[in-house]
């Protein structure tokens, strides 16, 4: 657009009656609630769709009319142990981990106001895993002690990042350059005791390091499930509050939010989320790092993120499983598959939020 061209446009807007300026500004309103809708239903279909192909395909390929007569309890032979028992858990605790995950590196993301201040980078993943390797290599113990060990290493580690960034006033910078400093110092912990460990234990805790549905059951799904009744409600009711939040302390407390307790709820929230995803099937590499800019970029600016980020995070873990157990000839646990993708990607979000100032 050449320089008068602009003037005469600038003047059009500045001469533009009061009445056309809203009917534009709601028109625009509009149209971003109608692509977040659209985005959103979108997201849900395509974890349907995933989830719907991990009861089918396996070895043995079951239809979807054998697939929905086994979910509504009837015997049908063959299918009603390996879709009922195996594949069933395994996509129900896929598609209730990565809504977890998405959700809390979302919550997490927004409130600091960068992608970078997910649960993969600031520790919290970490503290999980230190705990669970401790019980395994040190003190011998596995199944669902390990599962209460890196729920309580998850919950503390939180709690000491949250509590040393607080001094002087909450600071979101401060709190991820702590996280990554207590991150570091976890994963040397961990490399420690992996170092000192016999050939057993390792394998024992590389398998859970990893993140894996391998060992997923009914058991394993009960916690999560009760988990994801109870606080994801809870995470959507603060959609508002956090988006609030986004736009700083000054600006969230003159539009009605207590600002420290708000955060002190979304915080505990999505530290729950992440250490009952965690303790189900260990750390999954970089879904809830991706889970929140891979939402941000379908769904379009100023968007509530929390449901189209639990969406792909499930969505995430679905696909990576599949792929994981069928694209290649052997079988790799689904973090492999999603830190593959996520490396690349945080390099590329690297780059990008240098350039942009670290908005989401």
């Amino acid at each position: 657009m050449r320089p008068t061209e602009h003037a005469v446009h600038t003047l059009d807007r500045v001469d533009e009656p009061a009445s056309a300026r809203i009917r534009r500004i709601v028109a625009g309103r509009r149209s971003r609630h109608r692509r977040h809708a659209v985005a959103t239903i979108v997201l849900g279909v395509l974890v349907l769709a995933l989830f719907a192909v991990a009861l089918m395909v396996g070895n043995t390929f079951y239809t979807p009319d054998e697939v929905i007569r086994v979910i509504l309890g009837e015997t049908v032979p063959g299918a009603s142990f390996t879709v009922g028992d195996l594949r069933l858990p395994r996509a129900v605790l896929a598609v209730l981990t990565g809504i977890a995950f998405g959700m809390a590196g979302v919550c997490f993301q927004t409130m600091l106001r960068n992608p970078l201040a997910s649960p993969d980078i600031i520790g919290i993943s970490n503290g999980a895993g230190a705990a669970a390797v401790f019980g395994i290599i040190v003190l011998s113990v596995n199944g669902p002690v390990v599962s209460l060990l890196a729920l309580g290493g998850a919950v503390v580690t939180a709690l000491v990042i949250y509590l040393l960034s607080i001094k002087g006033g909450f600071a979101g910078t401060r709190l991820i350059l702590i996280g990554i400093g207590v991150a570091a110092m976890l994963q040397s912990i961990i490399s420690y005791m992996l170092s000192r460990a016999a050939n057993w234990d390792i394998q024992t805790a590389m398998q859970w390091l990893t993140g894996s549905l391998n060992n997923a059951s009914w058991e394993r799904v009960l916690p999560m499930a009760i988990a994801a009744v109870v606080i994801v409600p809870l995470m959507l009711s603060q959609g508002r509050a956090l988006g609030a939040l986004q736009l700083g302390d000054d600006s969230a407390a003159g539009l009605g939010i207590r600002v420290n307790a708000t955060r002190l709820l979304l915080i505990l929230g999505a530290v729950a989320l992440l250490a009952f995803a965690t303790a189900a099937t260990g750390p999954i590499a970089f879904v809830a790092f991706m889970a929140g800019p891979i939402a941000a970029r379908v769904t379009g600016p100023g968007a509530n993120l929390l449901l189209p980020s639990a969406f792909v995070g499930a969505a995430l873990v679905l696909g990576g499983d599949l792929i994981g157990q069928f694209a290649f000839g052997t079988r790799y646990p689904v973090g492999v598959i999603t830190g593959v993708v996520g490396a690349p990607y945080l390099i590329y979000l690297l780059i990008r939020t240098n350039r942009s100032g670290g908005s989401l």
